[in-house]
């Protein structure tokens, strides 16, 4: 299976490192705390953490000190909305720095970047599309309207065991749904081909559960998170406008005419789409179309990345992906003619093209067992400087 990794040195992986970035979650401190504490990394942390205070202070016109926040040890909830995503990013990108600074690891020479809902907006800031501010800007302005959203919005993780689940018959269910005037519902989320994060007001996520037998792979199934969420990456999310006030805020904002480096995948489109041009576009439709993670775990493995270093506090997601597609490959191939020739053999069937052609379509998939996956915030507390 994937594993998680301590290696010496991360710069000697760069070229064929990805670097993803987490999403907000209603656990959001990690280990940021002891990055706080460290006697080396605390600079770089609070420095963060206290630009990240006054734009969320200016912007919502309330008291937000966020290195009070991580000292006391608080999880800041879904009513603090706001300073969570103040938080999160600014822990991404004091690690980013703090991997640059104390242990010469270049974001910047990476193979790529991509970041899981907010996660896309630091790895926006950090490949130097706009300034950390201004990013920070956008959830921060429409977190009030994104938390109303949520007083009656139900998360369901959609699933099959068995068949896959076509992404066409879930919006088809979605906006027959949808359609009915009781609520909308929509996919938030492709974590693989046969699982989907529904985003439903109301009951709608009752309805999908009642209706969807009629349209989706026998037997799928619907769990209910008890959590709430904002319901970006939805169209819930255009009942207050948030896209259009965003897509107005990022009209005035310098930058956002060079191409990013590293490349950034964006989960909005599932390609390496940002160029030095339609940056502005795609954070516009990040605020209402579901996240491509699925595509974005296949470019990982089809681009011959080698290492995947996960940023941000805890990140959850995105490891339990990749770590779920290497034991589901491990399964499938014990025992076949794949599993007796190796999996490392025939990952590399996988980096030759012409053969690539006769095997299935997916075969790059193959390469996720041999996947070293590496925590950051573990990575960097691991490798702390003495002083």
């Amino acid at each position: 299976m994937s594993s998680f990794i301590l290696p010496e040195s991360l710069q000697a992986e760069i070229a064929t490192t990805a670097f993803a970035f987490r999403g907000y979650n209603t656990t959001n401190l990690g280990r940021t705390p002891e990055l706080l504490e460290h006697p080396a990394y605390g600079r770089t942390m609070k420095r963060y953490l206290r630009r990240c205070s006054e734009v969320c202070m200016r912007l919502t016109g309330k008291p937000v000190d966020l290195v009070y926040t991580v000292e006391q040890r608080e999880e800041p909830g879904l009513d603090r909305y706001a300073e969570a995503v103040s938080l999160v990013f600014a822990a991404d990108l004091a690690q980013v720095e703090l991997l640059e600074e104390f242990h010469g690891v270049r974001f910047r020479e990476a193979n790529m970047a991509y970041g899981y809902s907010l996660g896309e907006l630091s790895a926006v800031a950090c490949a130097g599309i706009f300034s950390m501010e201004d990013v920070l800007s956008v959830p921060v302005t429409m977190a009030e309207d994104s938390v109303a959203l949520a007083h009656n919005v139900t998360m369901g993780i959609l699933f099959s065991r068995g068949t896959a689940i076509a992404e066409h018959d879930v919006n088809r269910l979605c906006r027959l749904i949808s359609s009915e005037g009781r609520g909308t519902i929509g996919p938030s989320a492709i974590l693989s081909p046969n699982t989907y994060l529904l985003l439903g007001q109301n009951d709608t996520i009752g309805r999908f559960k009642e209706e969807m037998h009629k349209f989706l792979p026998d037997p799928a199934h619907v769990k209910i998170n008890p959590d709430r969420w904002p319901p970006l990456h939805t169209p819930i999310a255009r009942q207050r406008h948030i896209a259009d006030r965003a897509a107005v805020m990022m009209d005035a904002m310098p930058g956002g005419l060079q191409p990013p480096c590293p490349p950034i995948l964006s989960l909005v489109t599932g390609k390496r789409s940002y160029d030095d041009y339609h940056a502005r576009d795609i954070l516009r439709d990040w605020v209402d179309h579901p996240q491509r993670l699925w595509d974005a775990v296949y470019e990982t493995l089809a681009a011959g990345i080698t290492t995947v270093v996960h940023i941000g506090p805890a990140p959850n997601v995105i490891p339990a992906t990749f770590t779920r597609l290497s034991e589901n490959v491990t399964q499938q191939t014990r025992g076949s003619t794949l599993g007796r020739m190796g999996l490392r053999a025939a990952a590399g069937l996988a980096r030759r093209p012409w053969l690539s052609a006769l095997l299935p379509s997916r075969a790059a998939l193959l390469r996720a067992p041999l996947l070293h996956q590496v925590i950051l915030e573990d990575w960097l507390l691991e490798h702390a400087p003495q002083r």
